[in-house]
């Protein structure tokens, strides 16, 4: 590391509009990055870790403005500069992977144009050599067949396979500064490790100075040279990563660290009732014909194949895999969101939904509720949290008033103020947008929960917050809960039982604490030998 670092913040401070919480989401935030160092920004959803780095790059919204401080990345004095200079930055010097990938790739761009049209940008190599490199970005990020997977669709990718797009195109210029905004937050485990290696090997290589925001202490015992700790907008910490994972000196710095999730020596033991299954798959398959290349090739994946599974009350299922294993495209077909192929059966209290009808199926509806991994994508832009929570429930009956009630309690369940009420999605965080995605499907009470990367988006504090209300409601009313997590982690704490998928299929299954205290399967074996930090995790048990 040199001297000289190659980004200095001294004295940030951006201010809020006048009617959020708090006047200031960063003040007075001081740190430096060297060269072919990686600092680590940790702290809970709301804490100002995301609007340092759009202040740094130049992208924060209308609404906030940086009232103090300076921002210098090498020669360059960011808060000085043009627009077009600062543009002139963006990929080349700095370059940054944003936390929700839905919402940073256009819909209607295929993803290998979407590399290419960043070094075209820049002017950088001929259209085959920016081609050939896109293939090779893919290929280094772990997506499966990229001559075929460039040209597909985002919407046709899982949220992980989208996120290593994001990571690709973040790379494609080698800049000198790498914002990394939660970027392995939507991946599996396997995954997750094969970004940070990514990350790590091309620090390296090009001496690039790295800014990693995370919430996931395994990641910054795997990854970080430094540490910096932030609490709502104020930095509480700073020092080395030994120092701050071993001899913490903050409070909240001790309580983060403190709600970090272990992997559970014991299952979550609650009891499934010995009386019949409140959900029954049977035969279930999904299969897409996919179109790829000039030739408009066709191939068929089979997303799911012949899945089977039964789901008791007051008991939790995990389902655990690879990004691209199926998941969530079977919590998908569950809900009928998407249609499953002809021959399967989803039994609930002994109706095939799998058989019914639109009109048919509305009735049931309400009694199995999905929470999705995606909460940007799937709440309403154009609504206040006050109508996405209480539209379902007046749809079906509930009085306006007694709908508006029971909003203000599970915000405030999941750990959101009722003055939430009367914001829009745009205005709350990633994870704080995840916990109103909670709030709204446990508005109407379900039999079953299917809960869909549910906590994947949330920093440790409000994560467990979020599992013990989930385990709280599930006591008190029963419903059976299907788990879907890359997290082992979680899943050891939250599942009776586990399902392991792999391309589609369930390769290993049963009693949790067996699986992931031994694994039987090589796929599970690799997923658990894959989980992060697992040294510093053995260390402080």
């Amino acid at each position: 590391m040199t001297d000289r670092p190659v980004l200095s913040v001294r004295g940030l401070t951006v201010t809020l509009p006048p009617h959020m919480d708090r006047s200031h989401a960063v003040k007075d935030v001081t740190f430096d990055i060297g060269r072919n160092e990686i600092l680590c920004i940790v702290g809970e959803s709301g804490s100002g870790k995301s609007v340092t780095a759009n202040a740094i790059m130049g992208l924060l919204p209308q609404t906030l403005k940086v009232t103090a401080g300076q921002i210098q990345l090498l020669e360059h004095d960011l808060l000085s500069l043009p627009g077009a200079k600062l543009r002139s930055l963006r990929g080349r010097v700095a370059s940054i992977i944003f936390q929700d990938p839905l919402s940073a790739l256009n819909p209607l761009m295929r993803i290998g144009d979407q590399i290419v049209e960043q070094m075209e940008a820049h002017d950088v190599g001929s259209p085959a050599d920016r081609r050939k490199r896109a293939i090779e970005l893919l290929h280094e990020v772990g997506l499966p067949e990229p001559q075929i997977i460039q040209y597909q669709y985002p919407f046709r990718l899982s949220g992980g396979q989208r996120q290593r797009v994001m990571i690709a195109m973040a790379l494609s210029l080698d800049p000198d500064l790498l914002i990394a905004d939660e970027p392995t937050t939507a991946l599996d485990v396997t995954t997750q490790a094969q970004i940070l290696e990514l990350i790590r090997t091309m620090q390296r290589r090009k001496d690039m100075s790295v800014m990693f925001i995370t919430h996931d202490f395994g990641v910054v015992s795997d990854i970080a040279d430094r540490v910096v700790v932030m609490e709502k907008g104020n930095l509480v910490e700073k020092g080395s990563r030994d120092e701050v994972l071993h001899r913490p000196q903050h409070s909240y710095t001790r309580k983060l660290i403190a709600a970090v999730p272990r992997m559970s020596d014991a299952n979550s033991a609650r009891g499934a009732d010995a009386s019949d299954p409140i959900l029954e798959v049977e035969h279930l398959n999904k299969t897409f014909q996919l179109t790829s290349g000039l030739f408009r090739k066709q191939r068929v994946l089979r997303a799911v194949n012949d899945v089977a599974f039964k789901v008791f009350p007051k008991s939790t299922l995990g389902v655990v895999g690879e990004s691209g294993s199926g998941k969530s495209t079977l919590g998908k077909l569950l809900l009928k969101l998407i249609p499953a192929d002809a021959g399967g059966r989803i039994s609930y209290k002994g109706q095939n939904l799998a058989s019914l009808g639109e009109a048919e199926m509305r009735p049931y509806r309400n009694r199995i509720q999905m929470v999705f991994q995606d909460p940007f994508a799937s709440l309403n832009p154009r609504h206040t949290v006050a109508t996405i929570l209480t539209a379902g429930p007046r749809a079906a009956g509930i009085p306006a008033d007694d709908a508006s009630r029971k909003a203000a309690v599970m915000l405030e369940r999941v750990g959101l103020s009722q003055s939430a009420l009367r914001r829009y999605p745009h205005e709350f965080s990633e994870g704080q947008r995840q916990r109103i995605g909670i709030a709204r499907a446990l508005m109407f009470d379900p039999d079953v929960l299917v809960a869909d990367e549910a906590v994947s988006a949330l920093d440790v504090s409000i994560q467990a917050q979020i599992l013990k209300l989930l385990q709280h409601a599930q006591t008190e009313t029963g419903f059976a809960m299907i788990f879907i997590t890359h997290d082992l982690r979680v899943a050891s704490q939250m599942c009776d039982e586990l399902i392991v998928m792999y391309r589609g299929s369930i390769v290993e299954r049963g009693d949790a604490k067996r699986i992931l205290n031994a694994p039987q399967h090589e796929y599970t074996t690799r997923l658990v030998g894959a989980l992060p930090g697992a040294e510093w995790h053995r260390e402080t048990a």
